[in-house]
C-alpha cells in the first residue's frame, strides 16, 4: 500500500514511517566516518531533528522563512531540511560550486535568514559576501574549529557551530515540543517547502517555489508507477541533495517508504563505496553510466583472444535474451542455458562491482544514450529512465518497471498531462496522460508543456518570468523539443540548443552528440552550426584513452593551451569521427573540430551545476578558435 496520502507533507513523511513502517530504532541514515560505516536510527535522527527546530523557534523563526544550506550530501542536511520543514519554514538550498556572486544573490533574493556551511572551503566563500545579506542571522558551520577562519572577520550575522546548536536546543526542546508539533500539524500540502535556484544556462539564478504538495505528490505517483520500491532497499546517494532529483527520488522517497539511505563519500569514491554498501536502488545520471560502459567496454576487449571473444558472445546472448523478453516471449531453452553461462563468465563479474544486490538504477538529469540503456539490458541490469525540471517537482515520466522502451523516458506519471507544442503555430498536436497510454502511439516532434499537480507555484519575486513559463491556460513550457513514442515521452533535444545553419536546415545537437559519444575516444562534444554553412565541433576527448594511446602523463593535461594541437591525436579522433558521420545526414555531421585539452568546467562559468554548457558562454569565449575552424581546411570530408 502506497504510505502517501493527499494530506501529506514533507515532515509527516517520516513521522509515518516511525508510526507505521519501522519501529524507531531501525536504521535510517548511513555514512562513513574514517574507515567505518556509522548507522543512525530513526530515533537518534528525530531527537537531532526536535533540538534544531527548537533552536530555530527560541530565534525566532516561524512559518515562511527561509532557511538556507550549501553544504555536501549527508546526514547533516537531512537533519537541518527535517527541522525547517516541520516548523514550515522553507528550504534554500545553494549548489556548493556556485560563485560567491551568484551565492549573494540567492541569499539575498530569497532573504534567507540562516545558512548551514559543510566546510571551510565554503565558508571563506559565505565570509566574504555575508555583510552583504542584510536578512542573514546565523551563520552555522557544520564542522569543527571553524573559529580559525574567522577569528579576525567582523560578520554581522552570530555564528554557532551546527553541534553546537544541536547541544543549545536541546536544551530547550521540552519547552517548545507542542510548538513544534503545532507547527507540523499546521502546515498544509499548498504551503512552500522549498526554493531551488536554477542557474539555467544564460541569465540570473530564478527560485522555483515548491510546494508540499508538488513534492509529495511527485512522490506518491512514482511509487505507483515503480511499485517494486519496499521498505528494506537501500540508497545509495551520491547526486547533489540541492537538486530537486535527488532530494525526490531518493530522500523523499526513503523518508515515504522508509528505506536506509547510504551517503556515498564522494565521487570518486563512488565505485568503491558501491562495493561496500551494496545498494539495491541508485538513482544516477547518464555520464554515470556511459562511464560504467565504457570502462566494462574496455576490461572486456582490451586482453584479445579468447577473453574478447567470451566477452563479445555474452553481450550477444544478452542481448538476444532481452529482445525475447522485451517481445513478451519467453526464452528457449537452450538460449536459457547459453544465458546462465554468459552471466556467470561476464556479467555476474560486472554486476559485483555495483555491489551484487541492485534491483535498478533511475537516470535522469539528461537523455541516456539508447545503446547504454541496451548494453545494461543486456547485461540483465534494469536502468529506469526518468523526465522532468526543477520546475515539475521533478518528475513529469518515468519508465514503468515491468515495461521499457529504450530511448525514451517513460510513461506519463498519473494526475498530469502532457502535450506535444508546435513550436512555430502554438498547434498542440497531442495531449496524452497516463490513463491514455497507448504503446502503439506516436506523435509528431515538439516542445513538451506540461500542467497539473507537479508544476511549481511559480518563480520567486519574479511574476513576470512566471507568465512565459506557466501560460494563460496552465501550461508550462519546458523548453525541450520530444515526441511520444510506442506510448513513451522521448527527448530529442532543448528548443534553446537548436541550431539552424545557413540553408534553414535545424540541427538538434543532442542526437548528433549521442552518435558521436558512441566513440571510446570522446568524452564529451559542443556544436557549433547556427547560421554556418556546416557544423563544427569542440571535442573532448577521453582522458584515460587518450594517455594510454598516446603514453601521456598528467603533465599534458595541465599544459596552459587550451587546446591540443598535435596532428597524431588529432588523426587519431577524426578517424571516428569520420566513422560516425555515416549514421548522420549530410547536414549533420561535423566538417572540422578542435580537441580541448580539459572538459568544461563550473569554476570557469562554462555549465551549470547540472553539468549542461552554456552556450552563449562557450562561444563567446572560445569565439576565435570557432572562427578558425571556418576559415581552415575541414579536418573532416
Amino acid at each position: 500500500m502506497n504510505p502517501v496520502t493527499a494530506q501529506s507533507t514533507v515532515p509527516t513523511l517520516i513521522r509515518n514511517t516511525v508510526t507505521n513502517i519501522h519501529p524507531e530504532n531501525h536504521t535510517f541514515l548511513i555514512y562513513k566516518e574514517n574507515d567505518n560505516w556509522v548507522e543512525i536510527s530513526y530515533r537518534q535522527a528525530l531527537d537531532k531533528i526536535d533540538a534544531i527546530s527548537a533552536y530555530m523557534l527560541d530565534m525566532g523563526i516561524r512559518k515562511g522563512d527561509r532557511l538556507a544550506l550549501i553544504i555536501e550530501n549527508g546526514p547533516d542536511y537531512v537533519y537541518y531540511d527535517q527541522a525547517l520543514q516541520q516548523i514550515g519554514a522553507v528550504n534554500t538550498s545553494i549548489y556548493p560550486t556556485l560563485s560567491e556572486t551568484d551565492i549573494e544573490y540567492i541569499l539575498n533574493d530569497s532573504g534567507a535568514r540562516t545558512i548551514l556551511v559543510g566546510n571551510p572551503f565554503l565558508l571563506r566563500k559565505i565570509i566574504k559576501i555575508a555583510n552583504n545579506c542584510l536578512e542573514l542571522m546565523r551563520i552555522i558551520p557544520a564542522f569543527d574549529d571553524f573559529e580559525k577562519h574567522t577569528d579576525k572577520v567582523n560578520l554581522n550575522a552570530g555564528l554557532i557551530a551546527f553541534a553546537n546548536l544541536i547541544e543549545e536546543g536541546r536544551k530547550c526542546v521540552s519547552q517548545y515540543s507542542q510548538a513544534i508539533n503545532a507547527a507540523r500539524e499546521a502546515i498544509i500540502p499548498s504551503d512552500l517547502s522549498c526554493l531551488i535556484y536554477t542557474s539555467g544556462t544564460t541569465g540570473t539564478p530564478k527560485g522555483v517555489m515548491l510546494t508540499h504538495s508538488n513534492l509529495v505528490e511527485n512522490v506518491r505517483v512514482c511509487l505507483d508507477q515503480i511499485p517494486v520500491i519496499d521498505k528494506d532497499e537501500t540508497f545509495l546517494s551520491f547526486l547533489p541533495l540541492s537538486h530537486v532529483f535527488e532530494r525526490t527520488a531518493t530522500y523523499h522517497v526513503c523518508l515515504a517508504k522508509g528505506c536506509k539511505i547510504a551517503f556515498a563519500q564522494s565521487l570518486d569514491l563512488l565505485a568503491k563505496n558501491m562495493g561496500e554498501v551494496k545498494p539495491t536502488v541508485m538513482n544516477c545520471v547518464p555520464r554515470l553510466l556511459e562511464r560504467i560502459h565504457d570502462k566494462a567496454m574496455k576490461n572486456g576487449t582490451s586482453a584479445g583472444g579468447t577473453k574478447t571473444k567470451i566477452f563479445l558472445w555474452a553481450l550477444e546472448i544478452g542481448k538476444k535474451y532481452r529482445l525475447v523478453q522485451e517481445a513478451g516471449k519467453k526464452p528457449g531453452f537452450i538460449l536459457q542455458q547459453q544465458h546462465k553461462i554468459a552471466d556467470k563468465l561476464v556479467f555476474s563479474k560486472i554486476k559485483e562491482k555495483t555491489g551484487g544486490r541492485l534491483k535498478f538504477m533511475i537516470s535522469g538529469g539528461g537523455a541516456l544514450p539508447k545503446n547504454i540503456g541496451e548494453f545494461f539490458g543486456d547485461l540483465g541490469i534494469k536502468i529506469l529512465e526518468g523526465f522532468g525540471l526543477t520546475e515539475t517537482s521533478p518528475v513529469m515520466s518515468v519508465t514503468e518497471y515491468h515495461r521499457q522502451v529504450y530511448g525514451t523516458v517513460g510513461r506519463i506519471i498519473p494526475g498530469i498531462e502532457v502535450a506535444i507544442q508546435n513550436v512555430d503555430t502554438g498547434y498542440i498536436y497531442s495531449i496524452q496522460t497516463h490513463e491514455s497510454f497507448n504503446p502503439a502511439f506516436q506523435s509528431e516532434e515538439g516542445e513538451i508543456i506540461v500542467r497539473g499537480h507537479c508544476v511549481m507555484k511559480g518563480y520567486w519575486n519574479k511574476p513576470q518570468e512566471t507568465a512565459v513559463a506557466i501560460d494563460v491556460d496552465g501550461w508550462f513550457h519546458t523548453g525541450d523539443i520530444g515526441r511520444f513514442f510506442k506510448g513513451n515521452l522521448q527527448i530529442t533535444d532543448r528548443l534553446k540548443n537548436m541550431l539552424v545553419n545557413a540553408y534553414g536546415k535545424n540541427v538538434y545537437p543532442t542526437p548528433v552528440e549521442n552518435t558521436y559519444l558512441k566513440s571510446p575516444k570522446i568524452e564529451g562534444l559542443f556544436l557549433v552550426g547556427d547560421k554556418r554553412e556546416y557544423i563544427t565541433a569542440i571535442v573532448i576527448p577521453a582522458r584515460e584513452t587518450l594517455q594510454e594511446v598516446f603514453n601521456l602523463d598528467n603533465s599534458f593535461f595541465e599544459n596552459a593551451e587550451v587546446f591540443i594541437d598535435n596532428p597524431e591525436i588529432v588523426k587519431w579522433i577524426g578517424q571516428d569521427i569520420r566513422k560516425f558521420s555515416n549514421e548522420l545526414a549530410k547536414f549533420e555531421r561535423i566538417k572540422n573540430f578542435k580537441v580541448k585539452r580539459n572538459p568544461f568546467s563550473m569554476d570557469e562559468g562554462e555549465i551549470t551545476p547540472t553539468m549542461k554548457p552554456k552556450r552563449k558562454v562557450i562561444e563567446k569565449k572560445y569565439a576565435q578558435a570557432i572562427d578558425e575552424m571556418y576559415l581552415q581546411e575541414a579536418e573532416v570530408d
